[in-house]
């Protein structure tokens, strides 16, 4: 089970920083994977808390960006796409590891 959980947060970790790339908030990414890959909020807030203490430099910079380029946000159906591809994307990954 320990294997399964690692990659569970691996996939979370990866999910996160897409989300990260198309300049989410915290707040926005929990949202986005919550209705469109099914991963409990608190499990994104976790991964991204410890995301940030290992990266605080890079956090700090990118919460003052946010804070400062607030009308680049994606649209739901952009949000939605971008999402489906990252899941698709990690499930075609995990399948040719088991190969």
């Amino acid at each position: 089970m320990g294997d399964s959980s690692a990659s569970y947060i691996h996939m979370v970790q990866h999910m996160i920083e897409k989300c990260l790339i198309f300049r989410m908030s915290k707040e926005e990414c929990m949202e986005a994977l919550s209705k469109h890959a099914n991963i409990k909020p608190v499990i994104t807030s976790t991964v991204w808390n410890e995301l940030e203490k290992e990266n605080k430099e890079f956090f700090e910079s990118y919460t003052q960006s946010q804070s400062s380029s607030g009308s680049n946000r994606m649209s739901e159906a952009e949000t939605s796409e971008l999402i489906q591809k990252m899941i698709s994307d990690n499930e075609s990954n995990k399948s040719d590891k088991d190969d």
